[in-house]
């Protein structure tokens, strides 16, 4: 643990911040701020969704990434932000959000530009076809499919499970064991299923889901409306306090804020990363324009709504009712602040994250399963479906500090390629 903890000090030091902030800013400026186009792009991505053929609709596709993106990082994420970084951690995740649309837009846009038709005509894609087929680079593409993979079983299950499992525990005393299992056949049953098995079930959970949780975001909101001012007010300030973190060196503090913030951030939104793209690719759309514009939606309604949310509803208790939030572990915010809900309070938090956990695990199958075609063929896909299974059961009883360090080790990995991709084919990314 203490040697994870030195490694993400160091690989997200200033460079790495610098690079994706920088990298967001540069691809705004150069796409002449494509967030602008933000009410065309909802409309774009509010199309028909079918899935006939062989390949997916833009919606689908959509409804794919955000089942990948929608889930502990928008309530758990958020809250271990707030803990290590502060209020002001919230500021930096939204930005972000903001700034990470436009990044989004590029991943997707080359993926769709660069990605690869089987046999069976379907498309496959994303950063790792972009280095292969774009810069010519088997060996970089092969890298990145590996910690795609690698991210498959540590985002994609272990954090998932593990939140749940906590959340249960927490609310229903369930024992992990317990927990892990139906996860593990839930999800099971569904990816088995292929690729339209998953976006199916996507389009019609993902949605709801989401309306649910930021209707109970909303009453909290509510009840709390008296702090709502100071709340917003604090984060603000915190964002730019350079005052010091447990007596150590001023300017820590925001350090610790923009740190926490952006790691937590693109854990969520996935934006610099690059595995949205790989559901953007199986799209039957020909345009790279139409389906970057669908797919950078999902960062938005991800990070600049979901997350803001709840990091407000979060600090805003922290000031309603300081005791409910004074001593909890980092994890612990979000349902120290949902504890005030009425009637439902814990319970609302543990359905809730259970089932975002549910759509996560299964959007990010897909992610693992194209990484696994990449680098094996359909040959191995059996084999990693097997494993992805036995991770879930796993990552649901073991430690969850551990969990969330590897998981920002494994996203530092996952941007060095893709942003090189990013920039390499720069020239051929349109707005």
């Amino acid at each position: 643990m203490a040697i994870l903890e030195q490694i993400n000090d160091l690989v997200w030091g200033l460079p790495l911040l610098a690079l994706l902030l920088g990298t967001h800013i540069y691809f705004t400026i150069k796409l002449h701020f494509p967030q602008r186009n933000l009410l065309y792009a909802l409309k774009l991505s509010l199309g028909k969704a079918d899935n006939e053929g062989t390949n997916l609709s833009p919606f689908s596709a959509l409804a794919t990434t955000l089942a990948a993106t929608l889930g502990t990082g928008n309530i758990i994420g958020v809250s271990t932000a707030v803990a290590l970084g502060g209020p002001g951690a919230i500021f930096w995740c939204w930005i972000t959000g903001i700034l990470g649309m436009a990044t989004a837009y590029s991943e997707c846009y080359l993926s769709v530009l660069f990605r690869s038709r089987n046999a069976d005509g379907t498309y496959v894609g994303g950063p790792m076809y972009v280095l292969k087929n774009g810069l010519h680079n088997s060996i970089l593409g092969s890298i990145y499919a590996i910690c795609t993979l690698i991210a498959a079983f540590g985002v994609g299950c272990t954090t998932q499970a593990n939140s749940v499992t906590q959340a249960a525990q927490a609310s229903f005393r369930l024992s992990p064991h317990l927990v892990g299992a139906v996860l593990a056949i839930l999800t099971g049953a569904v990816i088995l299923g292929g690729v339209h098995s998953i976006a199916n079930l996507c389009e019609r959970t993902v949605p709801a889901i989401s309306f649910v949780y930021m209707l109970g975001c909303m009453l909290l909101l509510i009840l709390y409306r008296k702090v709502l001012p100071d709340a917003c007010m604090l984060i603000l300030k915190d964002a730019f306090s350079f005052g010091s973190v447990a007596g150590g060196v001023a300017g820590t503090c925001i350090q610790h804020a923009v740190r926490y913030g952006i790691a937590r951030g693109l854990f969520t939104n996935e934006a610099g990363i690059g595995t949205s793209a790989i559901a953007a690719a199986a799209s039957r759309t020909d345009s790279p324009r139409v389906q970057a514009y669908v797919s950078m939606t999902a960062v938005f309604w991800d990070t600049v709504v979901m997350c803001l949310v709840t990091g407000i509803v979060i600090v805003s208790n922290m000031l309603y009712d300081p005791a409910s939030a004074a001593g909890v572990e980092e994890t612990g915010l979000t349902a120290a602040a949902f504890s005030h809900l009425p009637y439902v309070g814990d319970a609302f938090l543990t359905v809730s994250l259970a089932a975002f956990a549910v759509t996560t695990l299964i959007g990010w199958s897909y992610f693992g399963e194209k990484a696994t075609e990449y680098l094996m063929g359909k040959k191995g896909i059996p084999l990693y479906k097997l494993v992805y299974i036995v991770m879930i059961y796993l990552g649901a009883i073991i430690p969850m500090r551990l969990v969330w360090e590897s998981t920002d080790l494994i996203n530092a990995l996952m941007v060095l390629p893709n942003v090189l991709a990013l920039y390499c084919l720069r020239k051929h990314v349109k707005p």
